[in-house]
């Protein structure tokens, strides 16, 4: 049985804009919910990571050592990067299926970032700790519930657990934060 630990970076210090492949920092300053994550990941011998600055310093702040791994980069935005929340497009009711394969002006659709990311966390051999993006988190997702992964609010410095028994996997635990 295989176990994946998606640890969420800790909140970007990006000004209220999306960061996607923008390498900005993290807020480590939570000690108690730092506490609180390394408390649930102690046992677990692999450790991967986006290259990202901010999952570099989340790791750090876990006390992890991580290899890091390109493949787990957030999603390209494109055109959309650095733009502030509130002026993202209304993309309006799009089905899961349509909103994972559109693709903002120069960036990638969830479904070319999620065909990135499954194969590294198909090499997962056991238990693995991986601190990564919102969009990672929601590519692991996938493996259970299709499309539908995007419905997820994966907040900062959260962890969601995947087991895998055989072929398949199954959902544990999503957003595990600090009480």
């Amino acid at each position: 049985m295989t176990r994946l630990y998606l640890i969420r970076h800790a909140p970007p210090l990006n000004g209220g804009r999306l960061a996607g492949r923008r390498d900005v920092a993290a807020d480590c300053s939570d000690a108690p919910a730092f506490a609180a994550i390394r408390a649930r990941i102690t046992h677990v011998p692999a450790i991967w990571s986006s290259p990202a600055l901010r999952c570099r310093q989340t790791s750090e702040a876990l006390g992890l050592a991580p290899d890091l791994h390109p493949e787990l980069w957030e999603q390209d935005y494109g055109a959309w990067e650095n733009l502030p929340f509130d002026e993202l497009p209304d993309l309006g009711p799009l089905a899961p299926e349509d909103l994972a394969l559109h693709r903002p002006e120069g960036g990638e659709s969830f479904a070319e970032m999620a065909a990135r990311v499954l194969p590294r966390l198909a090499e997962a051999e056991g238990d693995t700790v991986i601190v990564a993006h919102a969009g990672t988190v929601r590519a692991a997702l996938s493996m259970v519930v299709g499309p539908a992964a995007l419905s997820f609010a994966v907040s900062p410095l959260s962890l969601t657990i995947l087991r895998r028994a055989g072929v398949d996997w199954s959902v544990v635990a999503v957003n595990l934060t600090a009480p």
